[in-house]
């Protein structure tokens, strides 16, 4: 069963990654490129001024781009969130498998969903609001190391602080009730990562002069990409799920 159920789940990351990157590619590719090209003025209008500056030396020529830019958005992209998404799929099936019939007497689609909107909490949208993606021209070169690290430090805070908060929702579930166990659990968990958020330091790096309505942009198709992966991976791999379980449940009771 877990072979099938990971293949399922590869599958419905597949169709998942199909839909994010028609929406990444509509929403998220425009403000993308115009942060290219305010990147690119802002690079010329400071290259013209060194050459100004110095009349001794020829401005540099810009450097030329290893991958053209009609290739990354097309292409590039496509490659990055069908890995990225088959991946997902493949995590969620295994998850799936641990998580089937320990949430209670749940349908297969109840429980992909239910895994897929909290990994899309947790794994995302939380970090996303502590540290928010941003487009080309916003943030210094030399802090890239730096504020990739805060980002997948906060992620995984946020992963362990849900994952501990799903545990003990469990417990506290079987003491006060589902409801109440489920409330008591997520407050704990938002009391964790809130507090975690505070301590960990602030990056804000966008220029003074970046327009505000393309971070805007940006930011939403961010958001907008992932909770489309997020939903049609949930809906698709319950279909599949729910599906084959159902299929081997009259062959278990036959045999």
């Amino acid at each position: 069963m877990m072979k099938n159920l990971l293949v399922r789940g590869m599958l419905a990351g597949l169709i998942a990654g199909v839909l994010a990157f028609g929406f990444a590619y509509a929403f998220g590719e425009p403000p993308v490129d115009t942060s290219i090209g305010l990147e690119e003025t802002l690079s010329h209008d400071h290259a013209h001024d060194a050459g100004a500056a110095d009349t001794g030396q020829a401005a540099e020529a810009p450097e030329e781009e290893l991958v053209p830019r009609d290739i990354q958005s097309t292409v590039g992209l496509a490659a990055g969130v069908l890995v990225y998404a088959v991946a997902i799929g493949g995590l969620l099936s295994l998850a799936f498998a641990f998580a089937q019939g320990r949430l209670g007497n749940l349908r297969p689609r109840v429980t992909a969903l239910l895994l897929t909107g909290g990994a899309f909490a947790v794994v995302f949208l939380i970090p996303f609001l502590k540290y928010p993606a941003n487009p080309p021209a916003v943030g210094q070169p030399g802090t890239i190391g730096s504020r990739t690290e805060l980002y997948f430090g906060f992620v995984a805070v946020s992963l362990l602080a849900g994952i501990l908060a799903t545990v003990f929702g469990r417990k506290l579930a079987d003491r006060f009730g589902a409801l109440n166990g489920f409330l008591l659990a997520a407050a704990g968990y938002v009391v964790v990562v809130a507090l975690v958020a505070w301590l960990m330091p602030v990056v804000d790096e966008v220029p003074a002069a970046f327009p505000a309505s393309t971070l805007w942009r940006f930011r939403t198709a961010s958001i907008g990409t992932q909770a489309t992966l997020w939903l049609a991976l949930g809906l698709s791999f319950g279909a599949l799920a729910e599906k084959s379980l159902t299929k081997k449940a009259p062959a278990a009771a036959v045999s």
